[in-house]
């Protein structure tokens, strides 16, 4: 993959308020003028996300949709189910629960995500 293409996806997600579907990223970009395509897109995002420059959730309907991570460091996540909002929350409980939970059951080098999903205060308030 060139790196003009490269660029160009990363520059497209990097504009992304919240989290973005590869098929709607690919949209946008043809719609810019570039000459990519969905297969690059699809490529080059999980080449992101394995790098952990890129944060991944699973929709609903188990779709992926990728946003660039706000941290380096590991972190979960609040999402807004009606408008997308997102906070990243890094907290040490979660990683103690997980790790005493791998350890009950004999698991070792484990990873984990946790994304809790809810109706934020502005969208409550409606």
């Amino acid at each position: 993959m060139s790196t003009h293409r490269r660029q160009a996806i990363s520059a497209a997600l990097q504009a992304q308020p919240t989290f973005v579907s590869a098929q709607q990223l690919y949209a946008e970009l043809r719609n810019a003028g570039e000459r990519v395509g969905l297969a690059t897109v699809y490529r080059h995002l999980q080449a992101l996300a394995e790098a952990g420059q890129v944060d991944v959730l699973r929709t609903d309907e188990g779709e992926a949709v990728y946003r660039r991570c706000a941290t380096g460091r590991h972190h979960h996540h609040l999402v807004c189910r009606s408008c997308g909002r997102t906070v990243e929350v890094a907290d040490r409980a979660v990683e103690r629960w997980a790790d005493r939970i791998a350890d009950e059951h004999g698991f070792r080098d484990v990873r984990h995500t946790v994304e809790v999903v809810g109706t934020c205060s502005a969208c409550g308030a409606s």
